[in-house]
């Protein structure tokens, strides 16, 4: 599968952004979806997932209450809708796919469950 983001841009802090990622190639609805970013001279860090129905989602705590993440599955999208944005937030944000057929918490935040990844988008807050 292929997946493709976007919607990265500069924002100032307080603001909001909407980043997409598109994918291709198999059916969307069998992957557990996720969204990493990493900052400059950090590592990739987890911030959002999401089960194959849309049922259940995760989050980072650092991002708890701020980021939504959806899908739809007829459009083979999902979606990072980011709210109240810190100069914090500011990284390249990646999309990832997971074939696995089991999703909690542990696994889905850490980096070797997903086997897939896009290339990023970057996201700049200023203060």
């Amino acid at each position: 599968v292929q997946l493709q983001a976007s919607g990265g841009g500069l924002v100032q802090a307080g603001g909001s952004l909407r980043l997409s990622c598109a994918t291709s190639g198999r059916t969307f609805s069998n992957y557990v979806m996720g969204w990493f970013r990493q900052a400059p001279g950090k590592e990739r860090e987890f911030v959002a997932a999401i089960d194959w129905s849309g049922g259940n989602t995760y989050y980072a705590d650092s991002v708890k209450g701020r980021f939504t993440i959806s899908r739809d599955n007829a459009k083979s999208m999902v979606y990072l809708e980011m709210n109240s944005l810190k100069p914090e937030d500011t990284a390249v944000y990646y999309c990832a796919a997971s074939m696995s057929k089991s999703a909690t918490m542990n696994r889905v935040r850490t980096k070797g469950y997903y086997d897939y990844w896009g290339q990023g988008t970057l996201v700049t807050v200023s203060s």
